[in-house]
């Protein structure tokens, strides 16, 4: 076997990645690059540098990808109104594909034979990363530690880092914390009293909802503009994918908008729960398919709902890169450009509700709909039409 003389560690700086950095260093006696993609979460630059560097990395590259994953990632999906299991928002599986196709151009143009992760053997991420990794780079090699070392428990992991005198944060000494992922997407949250599904989510876990009973005692009043199936303008204002991303993620936030508490069908076959917060998704989410009513005829969004729980499922178990994912994507995204117009929203207390929409699509006809006579639509048609569904409901 080639031996591994360097290798992209996808590296948050925390103390899972730090371990595995310095486990790699002395398990494979290679080069290993520290690669922290900026994706909207919560992110210390001094520490991923001074924690790096403590353990000897000369190469630690930090990247903003925020507006690359909110604009090619996030809002195709959401274009696709993806629902994992009828409720999950996506927020961590949609993250991993951008990460790894970026951990391997990194590895490409650094000559690095290897590729590592701090997924845990159990989840999702492993594959997500992986089927990424290999979409990218067939040839390359993966390194696992959760697969591979034998720190087969956090006791054994947190004496492995005093050992090698890796910082340990107070309130990781001695219980496993929770597993915390973010994104500007969300935050998702595992672990602990969350493992028991009899148990409510203890209100100190969430990191940026306010409880809807704590929300604000008057609604929120906002308005999104629509061009080409993505939103352009919040409150009349332009802001980029990013941005407006952002923004609204604060405003529904305070409203007590985006939390999920649901126990998931994991791809690797294990039920697990997750508390996900998910604020200004959910708001794109409900917006998006305000606009879509009235500017799509109903053939295409039946068949847009049709593919929606297979999109989502590519989705979360990986395979963003996959032909049938690409070719769900070229569907839904054909008749993106009739999506334009205005949708006015009212947030109040964790409820989203439609307070009007406008285009200038002529699907929808005030006259045709309206219960005052008028000779736009006759009436007479629907007779005929009732018998002749009559003679397909015996076929």
């Amino acid at each position: 076997m080639k031996k591994i003389k360097k290798i992209v560690l996808a590296y948050s700086g925390g103390l899972d990645t730090s371990v595995i950095l310095k486990w790699l260093q002395d398990q494979y006696n290679a080069e290993v690059i520290c690669y922290t993609s900026d994706l909207g979460q919560e992110i210390n630059r001094k520490a991923i540098y001074q924690n790096a560097k403590k353990l000897g990395v000369k190469k630690i590259i930090i990247e903003d990808l925020k507006e690359k994953f909110v604009k090619d990632y996030v809002f195709p999906m959401i274009r696709g109104n993806a629902l994992y299991e009828g409720i999950y928002l996506l927020g961590t599986s949609i993250a991993r594909p951008l990460i790894a196709r970026r951990q391997i151009e990194i590895a490409k143009k650094y000559g690095a034979e290897a590729v590592s992760h701090g997924a845990t053997g159990k989840g999702n991420d492993q594959v997500r990363f992986e089927l990424g990794y290999y979409y990218f780079g067939p040839k390359i090699k993966v390194i696992a530690p959760w697969r591979e070392w034998n720190l087969n428990s956090r006791s054994a992991l947190i004496q492995y880092a005093k050992k090698n005198g890796i910082i340990v944060p107070k309130d990781k000494k001695g219980a496993p914390p929770f597993s915390v992922d973010d994104n500007l997407l969300h935050t998702s949250t595992e672990g602990k009293v969350l493992e028991d599904p009899k148990k409510p989510a203890p209100e100190y876990i969430f990191q940026r909802t306010v409880s809807p009973e704590k929300a604000p005692n008057k609604p929120t009043l906002i308005t999104l503009e629509y061009q080409n199936g993505d939103p352009i303008k919040l409150n009349n204002k332009k802001f980029s994918p990013a941005k407006l991303l952002d923004k609204l993620n604060m405003i529904a936030g305070k409203n007590g908008i985006g939390r999920v508490d649901l126990v998931e069908n994991r791809f690797i076959g294990i039920k697990s729960r997750g508390v996900y917060e998910t604020p200004g998704g959910t708001v794109l989410l409900f917006s998006n398919r305000a606009i879509q009513s009235v500017t799509l005829d109903k053939e295409t969004m039946h068949k847009n709902d049709e593919l929606m729980p297979r999109y989502a499922e590519l989705i979360y178990n990986g395979y963003w890169y996959s032909k049938e994912r690409f070719k769900i994507q070229k569907m839904i995204d054909k008749n993106r450009s009739q999506i334009k117009g205005k949708i006015k929203l009212k947030l109040y207390k964790g409820n989203i509700t439609i307070v009007s929409r406008i285009s200038n699509s002529r699907l929808y006809s005030q006259k045709k709909v309206s219960f005052e006579e008028n000779k736009t639509f006759n009436k007479k048609n629907v007779e005929n039409f009732i018998k002749k569904h009559c003679k397909l409901l015996r076929k």
